[in-house]
């Protein structure tokens, strides 16, 4: 019965005080401060919304990445400015001993609010947002009614001791979300960052590659090094295991750390960059599209992505079609029959050549760069010939100059009644009798 008396007890005072705040001055005094401050972020959140272009108007594809970043940000503009006015009220309350728990309740849920957007802006993939949601609204909101910290002393006491070592649920928590959040930030960031290197003007696409290599680099490290300082591990005791990691990259991770140099050695001395066409001698060839720390992509014609190590740039021979200029010069062979004219021919081959729109011909171009029929050999069935050309680029799937000129050639043929040849065998029978 005492226990029941004291419960009654309880809910009697807390409702007396619950009543006592609904009447008092100062409560009101608060509902109406947080609601001026929020109607106010609402306001200059939304003429930020109408009087910037960057805001409110959707980017295009290839739009600066700041340009990408900034459309829609009048939604984080509003939490932002309530945590801000927010915070300044609650300042002043407590320099004039003013009473502020509402106030301070609206500043969490300003804070959720805000962090609320900052997932739904920044955060691309799905699954991962959600993760987000689920894990940092809770702690924020646990944060907010003061049950985190008894919940932390809770999890802290739950551990498992092996040895020396002690791990506990907490410090397993932590390290788990803060490695997720760090790692997709360092991701995001490199993200970020290449796409902005890579939109300055500026500079070569050798530097901006190697700015962004470098960078990759540098916010990784930056990651792998916060994340150890949360796990505990005091950082000066890396150097006593440095001549074993050491030994381990000489070994073990020979091939990954060849790949990381050779990449940086490429970046360097400028011997390809992106958008270069690349050929192996009697493999892989297509375009240079990314630089990676182990691999290099290259785009075939045929819309296909090879990942190419970067210790074979260093190793092997290839050719880059688009090194020091874009100006090639192909080669088409064919052949005709005996009884051919042949000057005459290469004279209309080389004005038929020349009505291409890709290839390079003109009384303001060198000689030695107009289109050139020639003979190339006497064979068996004709005489074999070939037309040289000069063109700017590739002449790949999505260029098919050399085919568009095998047709033109053979219309041409047809169109003056020259014979093209076919293999021809004479076949004597003898017979003794």
């Amino acid at each position: 019965m005492k226990s029941m008396e004291e419960i009654e007890t309880g809910i009697t005072e807390s409702l007396r005080e619950l009543s006592e705040l609904l009447v008092a001055s100062a409560t009101y005094i608060q509902i109406g401060t947080i609601l001026g401050v929020y109607l106010l972020s609402f306001f200059l959140a939304n003429q930020i919304k109408h009087k910037s272009v960057w805001v409110s108007t959707e980017p295009h594809k290839d739009s600066h990445p700041l340009r990408k970043l900034a459309f829609g940000s009048h939604l984080l503009v509003f939490p932002l400015l309530a945590i801000i006015v927010l915070k300044l009220v609650l300042e002043i309350n407590a320099q004039y001993q003013y009473e502020s728990w509402l106030i301070q309740f609206s500043l969490g849920v300003a804070l959720m609010l805000f962090l609320n957007q900052l997932i739904k802006r920044f955060v691309k993939n799905s699954i991962l947002a959600k993760l987000f949601q689920w894990i940092a609204l809770p702690l924020m909101f646990l944060s907010l009614i003061g049950w985190l910290a008894p919940i932390i002393s809770v999890l802290e006491q739950i551990r498992i001791d092996i040895g020396n070592f002690s791990i506990s649920a907490y410090g397993l928590a932590r390290v788990l979300i803060f490695g997720i959040f760090l790692f997709w930030f360092g991701r995001a960031s490199s993200h970020f960052g290449r796409d902005v290197i890579r939109k300055q003007t500026n500079l070569d696409n050798p530097t901006k590659e190697i700015m962004a290599k470098l960078l990759e680099v540098a916010l990784f490290t930056f990651v792998i090094m916060v994340l150890l300082n949360i796990m505990g591990i005091n950082l000066t005791a890396l150097a006593v295991f440095g001549g074993a990691l050491g030994v381990g990259i000489g070994f073990g991770l020979q091939s990954i750390a060849s790949n990381f140099i050779s990449g940086i050695i490429i970046l360097l001395d400028r011997s390809i960059t992106v958008d270069d066409y690349i050929e192996f001698e009697g493999e892989s060839k297509g375009y240079v599209r990314e630089f990676r720390m182990r691999y290099t992509t290259l785009e075939t014609f045929d819309g296909k992505f090879i990942m190419v190590p970067n210790e074979k740039f260093i190793s092997n021979s290839f050719i880059n079609w688009s090194h020091k200029d874009l100006k090639q010069r192909f080669r088409v062979d064919f052949s005709v029959a005996y009884k051919t004219d042949v000057r005459q021919l290469c004279e209309i081959i080389r004005e038929a050549v020349s009505q291409h729109p890709q290839v390079i011909c003109g009384e303001d171009v060198p000689f030695e760069e107009r289109p050139d029929c020639e003979i190339d050999s006497f064979g068996d069935s004709g005489v074999n010939m070939f037309v040289e050309f000069w063109m700017y680029g590739i002449d790949d799937g999505k260029n098919r100059v050399g085919g568009d000129l095998m047709l033109l050639i053979f219309e041409t043929l047809k169109e003056h009644d020259i014979e093209i040849p076919f293999p021809q065998r004479e076949v004597r029978v003898l017979n003794e009798e």
